[in-house]
């Protein structure tokens, strides 16, 4: 696929700073609604233990995620057809399809899957239809081009089975008009819909996705990663253009070398196979507060993390054994 360039030779881009986070300090008033909403949405946790503990002590700690967004457009033909009602619309003579490349199709809003499908111009041929060889009609399936089929009431015994009279249905000849094809033996070739000829033509299918990497940097703290993924941070660095550099000099090395792995693995898998349209590359803090507390004279903790305030729970002292989860 043709590449679109990512600038004009020798031009040097400025790169994007590293802004000063913000995120709101925690308070044990903020922590212990966080818990009060966590245990709600729970059915077998207690609310007097989250109304009655003594918060010992805030951590705030943090984690980075890193994400990179490449916004690449692939482009495949394949062969399609349809019953052929416009004549005058086949190609011409000494007409050549267009390259697939070179079909202009209207790209969707950035970062944003589509898949769409239009005809390829020049590249429509006319041929008999192959279903019914150009007739029109196609021979009935039910009746196998006979017009009749058996009489469904005596089973073609022309009689029936328990008063042994004449049929009256079929008239005493066990076989009886086909319905799907009212008799003709033949019916509307579905293939055609009875024009008798085909049009095929190439059919362009482009599909357009924002393919994502991410990586979150590790918190050895006794906290589920999986579970950042489902909440947002603060963005501290955020990078779009058609290609994107590798980060350097960030304060986390496994930031800068999950940028450098990123792009290298966006490059080899989309560059050959599709066109990248754009990319984006951003860094957010995500907040992890760590809560200890005490209740009925024992220690316990719980986690807060990412600006929603979601919580995790290790081990809340008021629950029941009904098969809630923990997260």
């Amino acid at each position: 696929p043709p590449l679109d360039s990512p600038g004009k030779p020798g031009e040097q881009r400025s790169r994007p700073l590293f802004v000063q986070h913000s995120v709101p300090p925690m308070t044990e008033a903020v922590a212990r609604r966080a818990l009060l909403r966590f245990v709600a949405s729970r059915c077998c946790y207690g609310s007097r233990a989250a109304g009655e503990l003594a918060i010992r002590q805030l951590r705030q700690l943090g984690t980075y995620r890193y994400r990179l967004e490449t916004f690449s457009e692939s482009r495949l033909s394949e062969w399609a057809f349809e019953p052929f009602t416009k004549p005058g619309a086949a190609r011409r003579p000494g007409e050549a399809p267009l390259d697939p490349w070179d079909v202009e199709v209207g790209a969707p809003p950035l970062f944003q899957g589509q898949t769409r499908r239009c005809r390829v111009p020049c590249s429509a041929l006319v041929r008999d239809c192959h279903r019914c060889r150009g007739h029109g009609r196609s021979k009935c399936g039910v009746c196998h081009g006979a017009g009749r089929t058996r009489c469904v009431t005596c089973k073609g015994s022309r009689r029936r089975l328990k008063q042994q009279k004449r049929c009256q249905l079929c008239s005493g000849t066990g076989r009886k008009r086909c319905n799907t094809c009212s008799g003709r033996g033949s019916k509307t070739c579905a293939t055609c819909q009875g024009e008798k000829k085909l049009q095929h033509f190439k059919q362009l299918v482009v599909t357009w996705k924002n393919n994502v990497f991410e990586f979150v940097s590790e918190h050895h703290l006794n906290f589920p990663g999986e579970l950042l993924s489902k909440v947002s941070g603060e963005y501290i660095f955020k990078d779009e253009n058609v290609v994107v550099y590798p980060i350097v000099d960030f304060p986390e090395p496994e930031i800068s070398l999950a940028s450098q792995r990123a792009i290298a693995e966006h490059s080899a898998a989309f560059a050959t196979s599709s066109r990248i349209l754009r990319q984006r590359q951003t860094i957010e803090l995500i907040p992890i507060t760590e809560v200890q507390y005490q209740y009925s004279g024992k220690p316990y903790l719980y986690y807060i993390y990412g600006l929603e305030n979601k919580v995790y729970a290790l081990d809340y002292p008021e629950r029941c054994c009904c098969g809630c989860t923990i997260v």
